[in-house]
């Protein structure tokens, strides 16, 4: 359905170690740099970080949301708390959503440019 998605970023490098963290509890590891841009996947770029430096701070309410697949519960709560230790800020703590599934586990940061991303795996008992 989508190939892939892309970012527009402030700081490329600043941004690069966020996602690099934020990620590799994700099983999504860098896979292309060149100048302006950083690609991030399993097997090919999925998750594209592009250089916008004059780009002005995402407002609170308004921007992309953007949810990528974990597979298990830890692995929710370790994106959670790499982007709390790069710099982001908490939109959601890691936990049940019920009201989007039974078994809707999940967790939900503001990266450093306020880009909404979240972590969601499906669990019994989390």
């Amino acid at each position: 359905m989508i190939a892939h998605v892309s970012v527009g970023v402030r700081n490329l490098e600043a941004s690069r170690a966020f996602y690099a963290k934020v990620f590799e509890p994700l099983g999504l590891t860098e896979l292309v740099v060149r100048e302006n841009t950083v690609g991030f996947g399993k097997q090919f770029p999925e998750f594209w970080l592009n250089r916008r430096p004059n780009l002005p701070r995402v407002d609170a309410d308004t921007g992309a949301h953007i949810c990528l697949g974990a597979r298990t519960a830890d692995a929710v709560r370790a994106f959670h708390s790499a982007g709390l230790a790069m710099g982001g800020t908490v939109e959601w703590p890691p936990g049940l959503r019920p009201q989007y599934h039974p078994k809707y586990f999940a967790a939900f940061l503001l990266d450093l440019d306020g880009n909404k991303i979240e972590a969601v795996c499906f669990v019994g008992d989390a």
